[in-house]
């Protein structure tokens, strides 16, 4: 029976250490904040740990745990989240450390685009990221986000329609050569 829990654990670890990269990419564009984002992965990975056995035997167990890690999120936030998402200054933010294989990293304004990114609406902004930024299909982000294709769709384009708005972030994409 030790052999089992050791071998349980050892898959687990083996996880948890091949995707903490990408959870934490996407803890932090949830959550606009290092500190909050690496909180929201090691909460979610408890919870993971202790149904490994489940979570472990599902089909894709990566979207198991960002569906966990979203509801997590939505849970920890819900009653504060318009004052979270849009703070008054960006003064409390630590930014990310930039990771040198991220295509996100590479972009010419990072500040602006995490700036714009934080002032979406919770569901808009988790629609975005699993899209754009975790290169999710509308499925797996409908999945992920426990809500229909229609509404990923939905709120995926506004969304990007208000980043698109954002005249400092218009500027910075243009400046960059992408339209």
């Amino acid at each position: 029976m030790g052999d089992g829990k050791q071998s349980r654990n050892e898959e687990f670890q083996s996880f948890m250490v091949g995707r903490w990269p990408r959870l934490m990419r996407t803890a932090f564009l949830l959550t606009g904040e290092q500190h909050a984002a690496e909180d929201l992965v090691q909460s979610t990975l408890e919870q993971v740990y202790v149904a490994w056995r489940r979570v472990g035997a599902a089909d894709d167990p990566e979207a198991y745990v960002r569906r966990v890690m979203i509801n997590a999120h939505a849970r920890r936030h819900r009653r504060r989240l318009r004052e979270f998402l849009a703070p008054r200054d960006d003064s409390g933010l630590v930014r990310e450390v930039a990771d040198t294989g991220d295509r996100i990293a590479q972009a010419d304004d990072r500040g602006a685009l995490l700036t714009a990114l934080a002032q979406l609406p919770a569901r808009q902004r988790e629609a975005v990221v699993l899209r754009y930024w975790e290169d999710l299909t509308e499925t797996q982000t409908a999945e992920a986000m426990g809500c229909s294709v229609g509404t990923v769709k939905s709120n995926a384009a506004k969304g990007i329609a208000k980043l698109r708005a954002i005249p400092g972030l218009a500027e910075t994409v243009t400046h960059g050569g992408r339209k």
